[in-house]
């Protein structure tokens, strides 16, 4: 369930990136954020401990009021993808209103992605959180690589329940704010569907 500011008719949800290291997570981010109106979001923090880096802003889209005139902010964070720094993710998933898996098309890492995707499921469950009350989107990053497997081969590997993807190559911002937007739009309609 997102917060609710009521003295400044606000309602925050969390969006997640979550996927394997180096598959487009921060990428995606820092596209999003250099991208952005400065007067509409907020500075890119980094988490970091020794081993590990957590990134995540804060931004008010535009185009987006709310019913009785609410405006949504929408804070973004990307988990770490590697696997060691499991206790991270689960922490960062508390709370989440919404999910973007970031998929590598690279054929090389299509059983990391699915291994990532496993564990989505089960830091979720560790959450207490249900993925079918879960709005989430999978992104298909790095598009443009030689390797890239198919689309039919990825959404087989990971869409077992047909939501929908999105094709990306988010060093270019190609498909990076087309994901983001549809992944607000879920967001949004769930929380209305919930609403008495």
């Amino acid at each position: 369930m997102p917060l609710i500011n009521y003295a400044k008719r606000e309602v925050t949800y969390k969006l997640v990136y979550y996927g394997t290291g180096l598959g487009g997570k921060t990428t995606n981010l820092k596209y999003i954020h250099s991208q952005t109106n400065p007067s509409c979001r907020g500075e890119m923090i980094s988490l970091a401990t020794e081993t590990e880096r957590t990134l995540f802003f804060d931004f008010m889209p535009l185009d987006l009021t709310l019913t009785n005139g609410y405006k949504a902010r929408v804070v973004l964070y990307t988990v770490h993808g590697q696997e060691e720094y499991d206790l991270s993710r689960k922490q960062i998933l508390r709370g989440v209103d919404g999910l973007i898996f970031v998929a590598d098309s690279s054929q090389t890492r299509l059983s990391a992605n699915v291994d990532s995707l496993k564990n989505m499921f089960e830091n979720l469950k560790y959450n207490r959180i249900k993925i079918e009350d879960t709005p989430w989107i999978l992104q298909y990053n790095k598009r443009d690589l030689g390797d890239a497997a198919s689309i039919d081969r990825l959404e087989n590997d990971l869409n077992h329940t047909g939501v929908p993807y999105f094709e990306a190559v988010a060093l270019e911002g190609l498909g990076v704010f087309a994901t983001l937007k549809a992944a607000i739009k879920l967001m949004v309609n769930n929380t209305r569907a919930a609403s008495p």
